[in-house]
């Protein structure tokens, strides 16, 4: 499924690692982690003038063109004032303006406005969140993003194309062979229908990967509260490795079957601490040569998951 090549330096080791599917890299260089920058979270906090709060939400967000919101429990979804997107949506996930730990209902809710917001827009959903302004939220108060564009992001057409490929050449899908693979692996977080690993050529820094038995939008319903339990169980596993920002990304195929092959999936990536330094824990690597530098290597992380999971802090 991947190929490594390691690389000794004077001053350490270096792995290289390929996917095989999409030829997608990655680098590891786990001494890389002893700089030391990502220090204890530094979190400002302020509420005033955050137009998600609940008592500016209803006059300074847009409304659906039939002039509502979509609300599913505290979470409520409209459409994004500055879309980057052909269409593009947004839901608050909480009324709180800063929350200390996610509930499974509250995560199940927002995806649930998500998924009403992005049906019927004829091809390639993604559901998004960036978490803390480290990982790229311009606005503190919890909230994703829904996308809907006619054609998929690289990212998203690099599986899909690569999926439809897999298919022809070998007939069988890709995403079954990797699921029964990792399960077998020592990447393996937990699930079966849904299966979370620690991704072995990962997008960024921790990054964790749930495959969906669906291919497309308009099936995942069903599996909306199992994928949120899963998100709480992996932030809950950063939290316990002392991170607390972070980048989710749903990837969906097209609602007509025409992904062949492809299913839909989950990654998740660890982001530095909020600092006053405003430190990033992205470069020219990450952002231009699109071949991130990894610190942890995903054996590890699936490693402290088993740690933290034996004694209940990744298991709420």
């Amino acid at each position: 499924m991947f190929t490594v090549e390691d690389v000794a330096t004077d001053r350490g080791m270096i792995q290289y690692r390929t996917e095989d599917l999409t030829g997608f890299r990655s680098r590891i260089c786990s001494d890389r982690a002893k700089r030391g920058i990502d220090g204890p979270a530094t979190i400002h906090t302020p509420t005033g003038g955050c137009p998600f709060c609940t008592d500016r939400l209803s006059h300074e967000t847009p409304t659906f063109s039939d002039g509502t919101r979509i609300r599913h429990g505290e979470s409520v979804t409209f459409p994004n004032l500055f879309p980057f997107a052909r269409w593009h949506t947004v839901t608050v996930i909480t009324q709180a303006h800063t929350i200390d730990r996610f509930s499974v209902r509250q995560l199940a809710d927002a995806l649930s406005g998500q998924s009403d917001s992005l049906k019927g827009q004829t091809g390639y959903a993604s559901i998004n969140w960036n978490y803390l302004p480290s990982s790229g939220a311009s606005i503190l108060h919890p909230h994703m993003q829904g996308l809907v564009d006619a054609r998929p992001s690289a990212l998203a057409d690099n599986y899909i194309q690569g999926s439809e490929r897999y298919l022809r050449h070998y007939g069988k899908w890709y995403w079954d062979v990797l699921r029964e693979h990792e399960q077998a692996s020592e990447r393996f977080l937990f699930g079966d229908e849904i299966c979370w690993i620690a991704n072995a050529v990962p997008l960024g820094e921790k990054e964790v990967r749930g495959i969906l038995p669906v291919s497309n939008l308009n099936e995942w319903d069903p599996w909306i509260e199992s994928v949120a339990e899963g998100l709480i169980r992996v932030i809950e596993l950063y939290r316990a490795l002392d991170t607390h920002a972070f980048n989710v990304s749903l990837f969906f195929g097209r609602d007509d079957g025409s992904s062949k092959g492809f299913r839909a999936f989950c990654s998740v990536i660890a982001r530095i601490n909020p600092n006053i330094a405003s430190l990033s824990d992205s470069s020219f690597m990450e952002r231009l040569h699109l071949e991130p530098v990894i610190l942890t290597f995903p054996e590890d992380l699936a490693s402290q998951y088993r740690v933290h999971a034996a004694i209940g802090e990744v298991n709420r």
